[in-house]
């Protein structure tokens, strides 16, 4: 993900909110549902936990978290592709969305052409993490004891094609090794095996490893930004530890399926530019090693357009299929 990108984004919703209409009064009379296409407790849905908040204190509506998880977020995304568009089914998405367009060959919906984009609301940068019982604290000594155990190791992903996944692909490919996939429906069933010892290694989001690394039931060994974590200032990053450049970042958003009256979309952009800029929600991000972004619903159409070109190449050049 182009960091570039993600900073301009994050600084456009500081520009853009003061010039911002206030669409029709009566929306929303009702609460709203904010379909969490994961199951409870991952990354996504910490987040998304954390915004619904603070939308609802801000909406006097209230903001509802419904949890449709299932087929690497196919199932929650169908369902709100065919919701009613009123503005009172939204999406929380993440880069998944974009990912199963190059892996899936009959989605029952078009990730572009049935949602009106909302807003970009956060990455989520990635830390690998393994079973304490390895013997290894480094990216480097990860990598000498998987060539020394060439294909015999596994490692966990929460499903065929997420960011998990392409971003261990990626990891392996770069130090010619090999290890066995083993896909989840979700971090915390991904996090029992890691414990339990099932699998070895992890690339998961810094928003869900809190709590395992807290009790040291996993250990970080490098995370997937740029730069070091504000979450966990004291590892270092992929780039450091012999892979230039390298960069995997999870995002988030949201999307309202098509035909939702522009009044609604931007008056829940404007609400989710201003719950991005709360002093309390951002301290609550930084806890999950969440940084928040924002941009109009124009400008995260086109942001979605780039990922799907950037990440169905490698998708395209890996074969990655989803079973």
């Amino acid at each position: 993900m182009k960091r570039h990108v993600l900073m301009s984004l994050a600084l456009c919703m500081t520009a853009w909110l003061p010039g911002m209409a206030v669409a029709q009064s009566d929306y929303p009379a009702r609460p709203i549902r904010l379909v969490v296409p994961f199951a409870p407790g991952g990354s996504a849905d910490l987040v998304a936990r954390v915004l619904a908040q603070k939308l609802g204190e801000q909406m006097a509506s209230g903001v509802l978290v419904e949890n449709r998880a299932g087929a690497n977020m196919n199932i929650g995304a169908d369902h709100v592709a065919k919701s009613a568009p009123d503005g009172y089914t939204v999406l929380y998405n993440t880069s998944n969305m974009i990912f199963n367009i190059s892996m899936y060959a009959n989605l029952p919906y078009d990730a572009l052409r049935d949602f009106a984009p909302v807003a970009l609301t956060a990455a989520v940068p990635q830390v690998l993490v393994v079973n304490p019982s390895l013997p290894v604290t480094s990216v480097q000594e990860l990598v000498a004891y998987t060539r020394k155990q060439a294909g015999k190791l596994n490692y966990a992903s929460v499903g065929i094609g997420a960011i998990s996944h392409l971003t261990t692909v990626l990891f392996l490919n770069h130090h010619k090794l090999s290890a066995v996939h083993i896909p989840y429906t979700g971090s915390p069933q991904a996090y029992a095996d890691l414990i339990g010892g099932r699998t070895q290694f992890y690339f998961a989001t810094v928003a869900s490893a809190g709590p395992f690394l807290k009790d040291k039931r996993v250990r970080p060994i490098a995370v997937t930004s740029l730069q070091r974590s504000q979450a966990l200032p004291d590892v270092p990053t992929l780039n450091e530890s012999g892979m230039p450049t390298f960069e995997a970042t999870s995002w988030q958003g949201m999307l309202v399926p098509v035909k939702t009256p522009g009044t609604a979309i931007a008056r829940l952009n404007a609400e989710t530019l201003k719950a991005l800029k709360d002093p309390d929600l951002r301290k609550q991000f930084d806890k999950f090693g969440t940084v928040p972004l924002g941009s109009t619903p124009q400008e995260y159409g086109e942001y979605m357009k780039l990922e799907h070109a950037k990440w169905g190449k490698i998708i395209r050049d890996e074969r990655i299929k989803a079973e």
